[in-house]
């Protein structure tokens, strides 16, 4: 059992407003976790991000990102409730990290929820293969799809993602965190990577034929 700091309780408290006892509990509950216990704050709707779900985001702003020398390109749609917090410093401070997470990780999904179940399945297929060819028991190799599915979600699916500007928090948990700081339900509705060359089959080149073939000497 990891020890609960009264920092830790603190810093939970700040994350989510819950009260120190309900705190305390979560860290509890989930061995000192942070991003679990915020996790569980919100399903027991003791987190103020939470009472925050059901009202309607239709605000926000479209942020663009362009990396490595116009390599690669991002558009990501991030929702508020109001215009006045939409042109605030906070939420485009947000905007633009998501937009830098998308660039930098390339996730395909915003929610685990979005995964499609014949791309769920695929997976899982392909990860019961893999476990079975290293030898593994049979009765354990469900058990540990379910795990590497886990770790699936982690990679591909944004707010799963650990934030790219601080590993120790996922991109819920940041966003989590500007709910928190405007008192509004912000969302991730979309996004759109592009990278150039993307799809498209490169040729092979060599640098003495091509030579040869430019002076007839081939």
């Amino acid at each position: 059992m990891a020890e609960i700091t009264a920092a830790m309780v603190k810093e939970l408290r700040e994350r989510t407003q819950a009260g120190m006892m309900d705190c305390k509990k979560a860290l509890v509950e989930k061995n000192g976790n942070m991003d679990e216990a915020v996790a569980y704050l919100r399903e027991k709707g003791l987190a103020a991000a939470a009472k925050k779900a059901g009202r309607v985001a239709a605000e926000g702003a479209v942020e663009s990102y362009i990396h490595m020398g116009g390599k690669i390109g991002v558009l990501v749609e991030v929702n508020c409730e109001t215009d006045f917090v939409a042109k605030g410093e906070t939420f485009k401070e947000l905007c633009h990290d998501i937009a830098l997470q998308v660039a930098a990780a390339n996730p395909l999904y915003v929610n685990k929820e979005d995964v499609p179940q014949e791309a769920l399945d695929k997976e899982k297929e392909i990860l019961r293969a893999q476990a079975l060819n290293e030898g593994k028991p049979e009765k354990i190799v469900d058990r540990m799809v379910e795990g590497r599915i886990e770790k699936y979600y982690k990679e591909n699916c944004l707010m799963e993602q650990a934030f790219v500007k601080n590993p120790d928090i996922t991109i819920a948990t940041r966003v989590n965190e500007t709910t928190l700081a405007t008192g509004e339900k912000i969302s991730i509705r979309r996004f759109t990577r592009y990278e150039c060359g993307e799809g498209i089959e490169k040729k092979e080149s060599n640098l003495a034929e091509e030579i040869a073939e430019m002076t007839g000497k081939k």
